[in-house]
């Protein structure tokens, strides 16, 4: 006689009320997805200066990749983003919220006289 393997089912010890946890991450998910939206929004509109996001890092923007950043104001693409990070070192890949406070006051005052430049000219 062969014996069936049989599994057991997973302990359950969800409290009542209380949603899964896959449930919470995906909701987590989306606020980030629609805060981080919002604020490339706000940023190609010129409401907010991509240099006070790096400065200020807000939770939304600290896992953000800096292209993304550098992307989402106006008139700035991928070749032009390509070009600021590689002068200053910077992996375009690299997340806002892992920069030393070095990096992070180098690309902001990059970004800030980049802004001055385009104003003049």
């Amino acid at each position: 006689m062969e014996a069936a393997a049989t599994i057991a089912p997973a302990p359950t010890s969800r409290r009542t009320g209380q949603t899964p946890q896959h449930m919470q991450a995906l909701a987590r998910a989306n606020r980030v997805r629609l805060a981080r939206a919002e604020l490339k929004r706000s940023i190609g509109r010129g409401e907010v200066e991509a240099a006070n996001v790096i400065q200020d890092v807000p939770w939304e923007s600290e896992s953000m990749r800096l292209v993304e950043l550098l992307t989402s104001q106006r008139r700035w693409g991928r070749t032009r983003s390509r070009k600021l990070l590689q002068a200053l070192a910077l992996n375009e890949n690299k997340r806002i919220g892992t920069l030393t406070p070095r990096q992070r006051a180098l690309l902001a005052s990059a970004l800030g006289s980049r802004a001055q430049d385009t104003i003049l000219v």
